[in-house]
């Protein structure tokens, strides 16, 4: 392909990703609160009553762009991930395990401590920048990428569930309002996963640099390994 072709493509992406980037700014500027379905939004569904479908779609799509744990592991898995039909089945594996139990748990009552269920998410983080590095190499067995993202998936929706259960109390329109929250989930996911696909398709000869790729996931377990102790401290001294 001649230089000045791929010159142009390249700096085509580029304004894309630049172009979705400000968009999420923008977003971001508005949706000013934390990872955690607390403060604001915490009042906002607690005073809400029987079916509300389009409140929990935004605030499903809301908590899916502000969850930097989701969006590091999820950066983990479509790291080297070039063909879309990759990404699709991962993130579709992904996206089957914790939406069984986003809704489920919820459904069923089922509670977990949530700083241990975070620790655990912020393990998978661990984990896949373990798996990226080729760290699993070494051991006789190998584990399924596709099976952890799956249970990875689980326990990404037993966090949510645990902390959803603490705010809806309203058993009136309770399974739209989830699958609403859950289809936000999928809409938020969607958005960052096109930034970070983006973002990795114009760097790709870069990010295939062993070098690179060793550094940047050495800075996601890093990130990960952070996550898992400021749960564990919370976990221990009982405070965030």
């Amino acid at each position: 392909m001649p230089s000045a072709i791929l010159e142009r493509r390249t700096s085509a992406t580029l304004r894309v990703v630049v172009g979705v980037l400000l968009a999420t700014l923008c977003l971001l500027g508005i949706v000013t609160f934390a990872h955690d379905v607390s403060g604001a939004d915490a009042l906002f569904i607690t005073g809400l009553t029987g079916p509300a479908p389009i409140p929990y779609l935004y605030l499903g799509a809301k908590h899916m762009v502000t969850g930097y744990d989701h969006l590091l592991y999820l950066a983990g898995v479509i790291f080297f991930l070039v063909r879309l039909r990759d990404i699709a089945l991962y993130v579709s594996l992904f996206t089957i395990g914790h939406s069984l139990t986003l809704i489920l748990g919820v459904l069923f009552h089922t509670h977990v401590n949530e700083y241990l269920i975070d620790a655990i998410i912020g393990l998978s983080v661990v984990y896949k920048a373990i798996e990226n590095m080729g760290g699993f190499r070494s051991i006789p067995f190998i584990p399924d990428t596709r099976i952890a993202v799956f249970v990875f998936g689980l326990f990404h929706g037993l966090g949510l569930a645990t902390k959803l259960q603490e705010l809806v109390s309203d058993p009136e329109g309770l399974l739209i309002n989830l699958v609403s929250f859950n289809f936000g989930v999928e809409l938020g996911q969607f958005y960052a996963l096109l930034i970070l696909f983006l973002l990795f398709t114009t760097f790709r000869k870069t990010l295939e640099k062993e070098r690179v790729g060793l550094t940047l996931n050495s800075l996601l377990m890093i990130g990960g390994c952070s996550l898992v102790a400021y749960q564990l401290t919370g976990y221990f001294i009982g405070s965030k």
